[in-house]
Order: C-alpha cells, then structure tokens, then sequence
C-alpha cells in the first residue's frame, strides 16, 4: 500500500465517527421529521400503540389553509427583507466609516463587532426592556420614558405590543428589526471591512490620478469588487432570518394576535406545547425547504466557481 493511499485511510478513520455521529443525529433525525409531517402522529401514545398512519399531505394542506402560518409567512418574508437590507447598509457604511481611518477606528471596530457574541437570548431580553411600552402616557417605561423626559410624549408608541399595521406588514416588527439588525451588523461590517482590505491600493491610486473621486471610487470600483461579499452577507443573513426563533421568542413571543409570530416559534408551541408532532413536524420541512432554497444554488455557484478557476 502506498504512502498517499495510507494517509487517506488514517484521515477517513479519523473523521469517521464525525461522519456516523452527523448521519444520525442530522440525516436520520430529517428524515424521521419527514417521515412524521407525513403521519397522523399527535402524542406519544399513538406512537407507543402503533395507531398513527400515513396520511399523505393533509398536514401540509391544513398548515398553509391555517390563517396564523400564513400571517408567520407574512411576518418572515417582511423580517428578512428589512433585516438583510438593514444589516447590509449599516455594515457597510460602518465598514467604509472605519476604512477610512478616522480616529479611534480599532475601538469602535471592536465595540461594533461587540453584540456578534451576544447569544439572541440576550438580545432580546434586553430590547424587549429597552422597548417595552409601558401604561402610556401614565406610566411609560423604556424608550417611551426617555421620550417622555425630552418632552416627545406624542412620539410614546405601543412598540411590540402593537397591532397596527400597512398592508399585511405588522408594525410591532419594528423593534425586531432594530433588535436583529444591531446584533448582525457588526459581523457585516467585518465581513466588509475585511473585503475593503483586499482591494489592490494601486487600483484606487490609479483611478484618483484619473481625477475619480471618492463618491465614483466607492461605487464604480469598490461595490463591484465587493459583490462575493455582498452575496454571502445575504446567504448567512437570510438564512437566519428564515429560521429565527430565539430573538423573537425572548423579546415578544407570538406578541398580540400574532403580530411577531414566525414559523419557528408556530413549530414550537405545536410540537411541544399543543403535542401536535406530525403538524409542528410539517412546518419544520417547510422551514427547511425554504433555507434549502437559499443555500443549494449558493453551494452550487460556489462550487462551480472553484471548479473553474
């Protein structure tokens, strides 16, 4: 046996447990939730008796007929589109902010990076302080306070607890949004910050010899040199925000009539609350093939890329 051949059967055997301990617990476990949204299975003593049966897609079609999953579609689509597009701007101009040198850049890169190592558990328990309402106008607490003490009682709102809305976009996700855009920010801006290191320092010489200036530098040279990073930024923030749950859970749950419910949390209260298996088990699918639909074609494109080059 040669040498190379040698060393290759040392790596498989060295990550073979990793690989039988990622296919039972990941591979199994998604094909037994499969298996389960496609069952009557609603408690453990159908299980144990052996009467839950195939059903089919019924679960699926009481799932998307259910008046509360279509609002936690509603509410994921709204949350991820201004999630992404608020943690992409304020990373970057944090990024471009920080690139360019300004006095005191090394601490506030730190103190930007700071909430990436907060768990969402906190984050939400501390804005759901910082936005808590309070007995408005009597007894506000939080930022409605504050308001209050400047003399800007008219701006005192219900935040998360409110159930106004445009359209189908509920209001009381906008403190949500707050929440998870100054949690993910920070890692954008490093993603940025890192990317704007990279560019060549001749390539902006040149093109400010050529009498560009910063505005066309940064959006003719920079932005499109910058796109691989823009595109992950995208990948890594959508598929949180598709399967967000602790933030939201800790900061306001379900909140009034749904108004900041999302599929993760309906899954939870289904499965292990309602003891709705086969139910929470369908949303579960859905919510995995709604990341499967953001990560497969980027894998795929990544992988192409690498190929080729």
């Amino acid at each position: 046996m040669s040498i190379q051949k040698r060393k290759s059967k040392i790596g498989f055997y060295i990550i073979l447990p990793s690989l039988i301990l990622i296919g039972i617990f990941v591979y199994y476990f998604i094909f037994l939730t499969i298996r389960t949204s496609f069952s009557n299975w609603n408690s453990f003593g159908s299980l144990l008796r052996g009467i839950y049966k195939f059903v089919g897609f019924r679960n699926y079609q009481r799932i998307f007929a259910d008046q509360r999953f279509q609002t936690d579609l509603w509410n994921t689509l709204f949350f991820t589109l201004f999630f992404i597009t608020g943690s992409i701007a304020l990373g970057l101009f944090l990024a471009n902010l920080i690139d360019r040198g300004i006095k005191g850049s090394r601490f506030f890169q730190n103190l930007f990076l700071f909430p990436m190592a907060i768990a969402f558990v906190v984050t939400g328990t501390v804005w759901s302080w910082i936005f808590a309402p309070g007995n408005i106008p009597k007894d506000p607490q939080g930022i409605n306070l504050l308001l209050k003490n400047f003399g800007l009682e008219k701006l005192q709102w219900l935040w998360y607890t409110s159930s106004e809305s445009v359209g189908n976009f509920n209001l009381a996700l906008i403190p949500v949004i707050i929440a998870a855009i100054w949690q993910m920010s920070g890692y954008i801006m490093a993603m940025y910050l890192a990317g704007l290191k990279a560019i060549p320092y001749e390539i902006l010489e040149a093109a400010k010899v050529d009498g560009a200036n910063d505005r066309y530098i940064f959006w003719k040279i920079k932005m499109p040199l910058l796109k691989p990073i823009t595109l992950s930024a995208m990948i890594v923030l959508g598929h949180i925000s598709l399967k967000i749950f602790d933030l939201i859970y800790a900061m306001t749950g379900s909140g009034p009539n749904n108004v900041t419910d999302v599929p993760a949390i309906y899954m939870f209260e289904l499965t292990f609350r309602s003891n709705k298996y086969a139910m929470g088990s369908a949303i579960s699918v859905i919510m995995l093939l709604m990341v499967a639909v953001i990560i497969i074609p980027y894998l795929y494109f990544s992988l192409r890329r690498d190929v080729n080059s």
